[in-house]
């Protein structure tokens, strides 16, 4: 068991940090780990369906992104949206607050917005008179953004980030496996900072979840289970279930997932490479042990893998 943070330290380069996508979603390096013989091996993306065996499922996280700002039409309030509330109505930080008390109005994309509650914490609970197309720009961005930092298959709008194990797919690939969507809304529970050296004190906010009846059957009747990415792993180990069977659901999970962790329900793990002392790393060598994983971050070092959120993916068997 390691239960320090420096633990799960490693000097990662700059420059192997992806800064764009590449041209194709489809052509990403894929290292694969194999967990029984202890083996590491580089292959494509493009090679998982010949990885995987019959009765296998993979199963995704369909949550959209929002934007993480948007301005008020005359530009003098930003709005933070955080959570969606339901249809037409999202949690969301505000500033200046004071322009925006109870039941104050703001016009943002021709949409007239009102606030409906205010929390303790000072959040905002806003109702929408119409929808407007929320999408999530991750830094000074452009046209190529918008249309790749997201999923092809995003449904359900309310996350902050993308699940980016998700990014690599493409609609004819997934055509090609038998796949299955859950949904977790990725907050700031995934990405907050792990600051105590003993990592077990470290608490995850609560993040939304949600599976329907249609993924809960599919899941029950596979006979292994590949997680497309930590928040869907997450998901999967969260879920409530009742004499063995997983039962459609919608709640908030604040699971933190290191060593020694025991995985109940998640088979197969596929994840994008994770930044050093971070709670996804922490997941992936809860799952296939810490020594492994690191060694396999030093060998996609030397090897020159693209690491983090455009970057490239590890199949761990």
């Amino acid at each position: 068991m390691s239960a320090r943070l420096s633990d799960y330290d490693y000097d990662l380069p700059a420059d192997l940090i992806a800064q764009r996508p590449l041209p194709r979603r489809d052509e990403s390096r894929m290292m694969v780990l194999w967990r029984a013989t202890q083996t590491i091996e580089h292959r494509q993306f493009t090679e998982l369906e010949t990885l995987l065996e019959p009765g296998d499922l993979v199963v995704l996280n369909d949550t959209r992104v929002l934007p993480a700002r948007k301005f008020s039409d005359d530009g003098a309030i930003e709005f933070l949206f955080t959570e969606c509330m339901g249809s037409g109505r999202w949690k969301c930080l505000v500033k200046p607050g004071r322009k925006m008390r109870l039941g104050a109005t703001a016009r943002m994309d021709n949409t007239i917005l009102r606030v409906e509650e205010i929390s303790p914490g000072g959040e905002r609970i806003v109702s929408l008179n119409e929808d407007i197309d929320l999408y999530y720009i991750a830094r000074e961005s452009d046209a190529e953004d918008e249309r790749r930092y997201q999923t092809v298959f995003a449904a359900a709008p309310g996350a902050l980030a993308a699940p980016t194990a998700g990014l690599h797919f493409t609609r004819e690939i997934l055509n090609k496996i038998p796949h299955a969507f859950v949904t977790l809304h990725v907050g700031t529970g995934t990405f907050l900072p792990v600051r105590s050296q003993n990592i077990s004190a470290h608490h995850m906010h609560p993040e939304q979840f949600s599976i329907s009846p249609g993924a809960a059957e599919k899941i029950d009747n596979a006979k292994r289970t590949l997680a497309v990415g930590t928040t869907t792993v997450r998901v999967l180990e969260s879920a409530r279930r009742q004499n063995g069977k997983l039962l459609p659901q919608a709640g908030s999970t604040d699971l933190f997932i290191y060593p020694p962790y025991r995985f109940q329900h998640v088979d197969l793990l596929f994840t994008n490479f994770h930044l050093p002392g971070s709670t996804l790393l922490m997941l992936v060598c809860a799952f296939a042990g810490r020594d492994f994983v690191l060694a396999a971050y030093q060998k996609a070092i030397r090897e020159r893998y693209r690491f983090y959120s455009y970057g490239d993916c590890m199949l761990i068997l």
